[in-house]
Formats: structure tokens, C-alpha cells, sequence
């Protein structure tokens, strides 16, 4: 492969993987998708090659497989490995731990073992904000403790973070990045890929767009009685493509050889709290519409508030989110019309 370097984008298939697979490419990077397909589809490779008009090489992987993920180590030339792949629905990990932890775990170690025995050196980790829990001091900073998880998906985020820190410390030649994303929204603005969750969403926007199609019925907002401004649940809800340049910025820092340390954590977000009634009345706002919604109980496991505070981010990498709430609504509803065939 010609220019520059390679990237392996193991789960590239995903939500997350194909819009950050779209970003390394317009930064010039060649990139190699790995994807078992369990929660996400084909199509958004083909998304990815329509938005940047490259060829991509997609392999159906499932990374857990240590012989065949061992064939793409022997296959394909790269120097910096993206994980996404892992299981993340926090309601299914609380019915079935040990799938999680099976699966979230063990293909993050297989990762990290081959990229020490194949001397691969950049491993990039999809971390989650989920680290936090309910912290004391907001905005969270990178040094805000880590909370006890409140589910296994969520200890599979910490578990891996101090398995590369660990591994970062003991081997060297070995370098990690951990990015903790806050809440990723919206689409590609072509509407050619996007979030498209099998069954039931489990986030709130694709929520808010299957009730705006008509697939929903209604949507239920758990609890209006938190201690915030208008007592529903505050976030920081960064758009998918802001998120996918993050990552960009963190494979050059490791490619450039720019890291301080050999494992560094960032917070990827906005900075800016937004409650849940305040998303859901923008949505309606730019998209001209009306949603059938009704105050529910609060959701065992949800944190009142918990946003960003990005300033590492910002400076170290020289990220900054960029796109308004405002234009995320719109191409998440843009992307689930072109999706549900509505005109």
C-alpha cells in the first residue's frame, strides 16, 4: 500500500468505525476494516467508499479469533490499530455479564498481543465516559476518579483501559491512547452512513428518530425530578463526525511520535451540558415536528449529569468539536429518512 501509513479499524463496520474510517481516509491514511458483522452491516463499508471514494479493504473478522485475526497481522502492513469491536448495550450486559466480558475482554487482549508480538507499536482504545459514574465535581476531567461501574459493559471499559496501561508500562515499544467519548449523535452528512441499531434502540437519538418515523410510538423520557434545570438528565452529546476527526488526531500524535507518555487518556466531548427535554424540542425545532413523548420513571443505572471538560483534548491534540447541536439533529433525521425511504 502506497502514502501514508496504514490503519487497522477493528468493528469499522459500526457506527463509530465507519465514520472514523471515512476521516483517517480524507487524512490521507490507508485503512483495513475488520468486522464480524453481529451488530452492524456491510453496507456502511460501502457507505464509507461512496463518501470517500477510495477502495477499502473489509474483511468479516471476528476478533476474538486469535487464528484469524492472526492472518490479517500477517496480511496487511500497519503501524496503529483503532479498536471499536465490543458488545454495548448496557441493559444486555446486566442480563448477560459473562458475554461481555467474554467478548469485550478477550478480543481487546488478543489486540494488544499481537500488536506486541507482531511489534505493531499504536493501539487507539474506545473508551466511554462511562468511567466517571456518578461523579462529585463536574465538568469531569481525565483526573476525575473512576467510579465503581454500574454495569458490565462499563467495567469492560475500565478493565481494558488499565489492561493497556499496564501493558503500555510493561512492554516497550508498546504505545496506547485511550479516548473516554461522551455521548456520540448524529450522522455523516451525505446520509450515506449513520446509526442504525438492530431491535429496540438503546440510545436516545435513534429513539428520537424511530419515533419521528413512525416505528416508535412514543418516546418515554426517564425521569423529570433529577436536581438539574429542568429536571431531566444532562449530557454532552458530541456529533459522530467531530468524534471521528479525535480520532484522526490521535493516530497522528502516536504515528508523529509526538506522546508524552506511552499511555495517555482524553476526554472526547463538547464541554457543554444539554438535557434530555432540551435534545428532544431542538430535534423537533430544525426538523419542523412534533414527537409523542411522555415523563417516565428514572432508569436504574442513569446518572443525573456528567459533560466534558475538553481542554486536554483541545490543546494536546489540537481537537475541537466543532458542529452544532442544531446541524447533528438534522443529519440524524436526515439519515434515518434516507434509511426508512421517507421523503
Amino acid at each position: 500500500m502506497s502514502g501514508k501509513r496504514t490503519v487497522l479499524v477493528s468493528g469499522g463496520a459500526g457506527y463509530i468505525g465507519s465514520h472514523t474510517a471515512v476521516e483517517l481516509i480524507n487524512a490521507g491514511y490507508n485503512v483495513v476494516i475488520i468486522d464480524n458483522l453481529s451488530n452492524s452491516e456491510s453496507d456502511s463499508v460501502t457507505g464509507v467508499e461512496q463518501i470517500t471514494g477510495k477502495k477499502v479493504d473489509f474483511e468479516v473478522v471476528d476478533t476474538c479469533n486469535t487464528e484469524r485475526l492472526k492472518q490479517v497481522f500477517d496480511r496487511y502492513e500497519f503501524d496503529s490499530v483503532i479498536h471499536f469491536a465490543a458488545y454495548k448495550a448496557v441493559g444486555e450486559s446486566m442480563a448477560e455479564p459473562l458475554k461481555y466480558y467474554q467478548n469485550n475482554l478477550v478480543s481487546f487482549m488478543n489486540i494488544v498481543s499481537l500488536m506486541k508480538e507482531y511489534g505493531r507499536p499504536n493501539i487507539l482504545f474506545s473508551s466511554s465516559a462511562t468511567v466517571y459514574g456518578d461523579a462529585e465535581h463536574l465538568p469531569v476531567t481525565e483526573d476525575t476518579p473512576r467510579q465503581p461501574a454500574t454495569s458490565p459493559y462499563g467495567n469492560t471499559k475500565q478493565i481494558a483501559e488499565d489492561i493497556l496501561r499496564d501493558c503500555c508500562r510493561a512492554y516497550a515499544g508498546v504505545n496506547g491512547i485511550a479516548l473516554r467519548y461522551f455521548n456520540p449523535i448524529g450522522a455523516h452528512p451525505s446520509a450515506l452512513i449513520g446509526e442504525l441499531p438492530r431491535g429496540v434502540p438503546n440510545n436516545l437519538v435513534p429513539f428520537i428518530t424511530q419515533t419521528a418515523a413512525g416505528i416508535r410510538e412514543c418516546l418515554s423520557v426517564f425521569g423529570n425530578d433529577y436536581d438539574t434545570p429542568d429536571g431531566t438528565c444532562l449530557r454532552d452529546y458530541i456529533d459522530v463526525v467531530d468524534l471521528a476527526k479525535a480520532h484522526v488526531a490521535a493516530v497522528d500524535r502516536m504515528t508523529a511520535g509526538k506522546m508524552e507518555e506511552n499511555y495517555e487518556i482524553f476526554n472526547i466531548g463538547t464541554g457543554r451540558p444539554v438535557s434530555v427535554l432540551e435534545l428532544l424540542t431542538t430535534f423537533e425545532k430544525v426538523n419542523d415536528l412534533k414527537l409523542p413523548y411522555r415523563m417516565t420513571d428514572r432508569r436504574p443505572g442513569d446518572v443525573p449529569a456528567v459533560w466534558a471538560e475538553t481542554s486536554r483534548a483541545n490543546e494536546v491534540l489540537g481537537w475541537k468539536a466543532e458542529k452544532t447541536l442544531e446541524e447533528t439533529l438534522r443529519s440524524a433525521w436526515e439519515w434515518e429518512k434516507k434509511v426508512r425511504n421517507i421523503k
